[in-house]
């Protein structure tokens, strides 16, 4: 009795396909990737070798083949947050010559990295145990005071005040947001233009002067 072509090929075991290995490039990216997304929601101290290497599904050694550790994966997952924060405020900045143009702009750039950038912001605002050029919250408010410092000091001197002053009025105003965007990081309320307007409104006007209605002027 003849067998069928189809029981043989049914009979046989089906090939399992095979897994496709990464480049020395994309492994590394795809390590940031879970890095990233463990320290936003462990912390550093919270966050082990262990899982890092399991989530990627590779063993430790790959993980200290690529970063030498634990602490060399977050020294670099911090410094990339720290460039793209950095970058987004220099370039909102560009363009703006108005000094109340510049506070709008920088408030909004921050707040649309917290809103676009979560799991960065949570990892940027916590205090980094690892000594490196950039991280931690007091050197994310010092990097960004930097870029508007130079048009502060400008604006002073057009109106006679001492350009002395600009890099500790460039701290507060760029402290005030950051820290007011951090709170915004869990209340995501009220919309972020109107927290953008009320930000400029106590910087530009006072306590004294405070607008009703605050509305950006995007001019």
């Amino acid at each position: 009795m003849m067998r069928h072509v189809t029981d043989d090929v049914a009979a046989r075991p089906r090939a399992t396909p095979s897994r496709v290995r990464m480049t020395g490039k994309q492994r590394r990216e795809q390590l940031l990737d879970v890095g990233r997304a463990l320290f936003a929601e462990r912390g550093f101290d919270g966050t082990s070798i262990e899982e890092i290497s399991a989530r990627a599904g590779v063993s430790k050694p790959v993980v200290y083949e690529h970063f030498g550790g634990k602490e060399g994966l977050y020294a670099v997952v911090v410094d990339r947050e720290m460039e793209g924060l950095l970058d987004r405020i220099t370039t909102a900045l560009g363009s703006a010559t108005h000094p109340r143009v510049v506070l709008e702009r920088a408030a909004l750039a921050l707040l649309d990295y917290i809103e676009m950038s979560t799991d960065g912001f949570r990892i940027l605002v916590r205090d980094s145990p690892v000594a490196h050029s950039t991280g931690g919250f007091a050197s994310l408010i010092s990097d960004a005071a930097s870029q508007v410092e130079y048009i502060l000091a400008a604006e002073f001197k057009a109106r006679g005040f001492a350009t002395k002053h600009a890099p500790m009025y460039a701290q507060m105003l760029v402290g005030m947001v950051a820290l007011t965007g951090q709170w915004w990081l869990e209340v995501r309320s009220p919309k972020k233009a109107d927290v953008a307007a009320h930000l400029v409104n106590l910087a530009w006007n006072g306590l004294s002067g405070l607008e009703h209605k605050p509305r950006l002027s995007g001019t």
